[in-house]
């Protein structure tokens, strides 16, 4: 075989030492390349497996965990007596539901919570699909917290509004679906709770928003008892107008439901209101917040008008970003008047190129109401609302 200068000089290329270890390690970096992006891939399908788990598709275990005589022996067993209420002169007295169709009603309406709440979830997936592989995969550094802030409430006051706008913040990490842990899954126990939380760095704060926490009885307790340090966020919305997108909402899920009126009211005639339907329940905010003081001092929890959360996002935005002690980022920049909507929008949103609004479930028509039974709702909640005013030192304007 003739001799090949260039034949020798490959050889002697692939038999020195130092070249075989380079070639193997570029063949080892490769390999770990391939390796990574595989894994970002993988990353990337796990926030759908997460919602899925506690969406509902429950395992053969935790349905055995959520027996109904085990939620009755932990609720005996962790909670207090209120604080007995001081009522106030009105027509209100204690709930108690006079029929198994108010039950049904009150049961439907908890259900279209559910039902809005992954509703939302789809919709954000759905208008933020440019989220990055890399990104959520780099999110997946940091660990799992408690949360140390909680949107409480309250239903139709525009928590799900709040929410979207603080998760622009680069220091605030959160739950985009209702965990419902301090009301309908405290059994699972805070270690569940702590897995459903996102990976945080050092200095990011973990937060999440459940608004029925505020009308539960339980939830101040149970809060308090995972940390008495938890800072608490509740939107409040004249009561009369959330009663009526309450409402319109459960409407919208369950179209042969009665009328508000026939709902509103014990009796028409003499115009005694019901206070044993949810919705009416609900915007007696004072009544609520008596109990949630007997377990966190006031200036452990910012109010945030749900009308000036519309007319001036970026000004409410600003008291939540100091109440929770972060830079004020989330500014007028942030934000634009969507007219269709009739409510503020994200320029950006949090992980996208795009603009943002909430879904369509969000800003729906209101059914006509007579004014009469408007008015008589007026003159109901005023009392509550003078109560409220002066308990929280700010009044929002209701009356």
């Amino acid at each position: 075989m003739e001799y090949s200068p260039v034949c020798h000089r490959l050889y002697a290329l692939w038999s020195s030492p130092v070249k075989k270890k380079l070639l193997l390690l570029s063949i080892m970096f490769l390999i770990w390349v391939y390796m990574l992006y595989s894994c970002v891939g993988y990353c990337y399908t796990m926030p759908s497996l997460v919602v899925d788990s506690y969406r509902g598709k429950e395992t053969a275990s935790t349905v055995g965990m959520r027996t109904e005589s085990s939620r009755t022996d932990l609720v005996s067993r962790l909670l207090a007596k209120p604080h007995p209420w001081e009522d106030i002169e009105s027509e209100y007295e204690e709930p108690s539901f006079r029929t198994s169709a108010s039950r049904d009603l009150l049961n439907n309406e908890l259900e279209t919570d559910r039902a809005d709440d992954w509703d939302e979830m789809r919709g954000e997936q759905q208008t933020n699909p440019e989220l990055s592989a890399m990104s959520t995969f780099t999110n997946g550094s940091g660990s799992k917290k408690l949360p140390q802030a909680i949107i409480i409430g309250v239903k139709k006051g525009g928590t799900r509004a709040l929410l979207e706008f603080l998760r622009v913040h680069p220091d605030i990490r959160a739950v985009g679906a209702e965990p419902h842990f301090f009301d309908r899954n405290y059994e699972n126990g805070l270690e569940w709770y702590r897995e459903l939380m996102p990976r945080t760095l050092e200095g990011q704060i973990t937060m999440e928003k459940t608004p029925s926490y505020f009308v539960t009885r339980e939830a101040p307790a149970r809060i308090s008892a995972m940390s008495r340090g938890t800072k608490l966020i509740v939107v409040v919305r004249d009561p009369v107008t959330r009663a009526i997108s309450d409402y319109t909402q459960t409407l919208s899920k369950k179209p042969d439901i009665p009328s508000f009126e026939s709902l509103t009211f014990k009796n028409r005639t003499t115009g005694l209101i019901d206070t044993s339907w949810i919705a009416i329940q609900i915007g007696i905010y004072a009544k609520h917040l008596d109990n949630w003081l007997q377990y966190f001092p006031m200036e452990q929890i910012l109010f945030v008008s749900g009308e000036r959360l519309i007319s001036d996002p970026a000004g409410e935005l600003g008291r939540v970003q100091d109440f929770l002690g972060i830079k004020r980022i989330i500014t007028d920049k942030h934000f634009y008047f969507n007219q269709t909507k009739g409510f503020p929008c994200l320029k950006k949103a949090e992980g996208s190129s795009k603009p943002h609004c909430l879904g369509k479930n969000k800003g729906r028509t209101h059914p006509n109401i007579d004014p009469e039974v408007v008015q008589r709702l007026r003159d109901f909640y005023r009392p509550f609302n003078m109560k409220f005013y002066q308990m929280t030192g700010h009044n929002f304007g209701w009356d």
